[in-house]
């Protein structure tokens, strides 16, 4: 899938094509960036790109990749939206939120019952899309680290 989301700013696309991917740029992103990916290892983060569903937004001119975002899908019934990153250099355009939307709108028609994130810092951008705070956070636990 390529195509101009009506959320995006002109001048960029979505893409969930993966050889579009700029696979040493998301690393870079992420592992040196992201609070969440500190460190992490190139082949770590190859195999996670390589089981999940990625998103890439990029700049229409240059086809530069501009932001991230991954899902980790059964494509049935449960989605996992993780690794969202938008490039420090464009910041403030709305395409994180753009990029999320994106995301929502290409998992609609697998009537998922839930797609979940964590985030520490940008609960707003979700919340603009239509992701709130889980109600009963207590029914949910975790193995490994929190």
């Amino acid at each position: 899938m390529t195509d101009t989301h009506p959320a995006l700013p002109a001048g960029y696309e979505l893409s969930t094509d993966p050889a579009r991917l700029d696979a040493e740029r998301v690393h870079r992103w992420l592992s040196t960036d992201a609070y969440w990916a500190l460190d992490r290892p190139r082949e770590q983060q190859d195999l996670a790109i390589a089981g999940s569903l990625n998103f890439g937004v990029y700049e229409s001119i240059s086809g530069d990749q501009v932001a991230y975002a991954r899902i980790v899908t059964d494509r049935a019934t449960f989605a996992w939206l993780c690794d969202v990153y938008v490039d420090r250099s464009v910041r403030g355009k709305g395409l994180g939120s753009a990029l999320v939307a994106g995301v929502r709108d290409h998992l609609a028609p697998y009537g998922l019952r839930r797609i979940l994130l964590g985030t520490a810092d940008a609960h707003g951008v979700y919340e603009k899309v239509g992701f709130k705070a889980l109600e009963a956070p207590g029914n949910w636990m975790a193995l490994g680290r929190q």
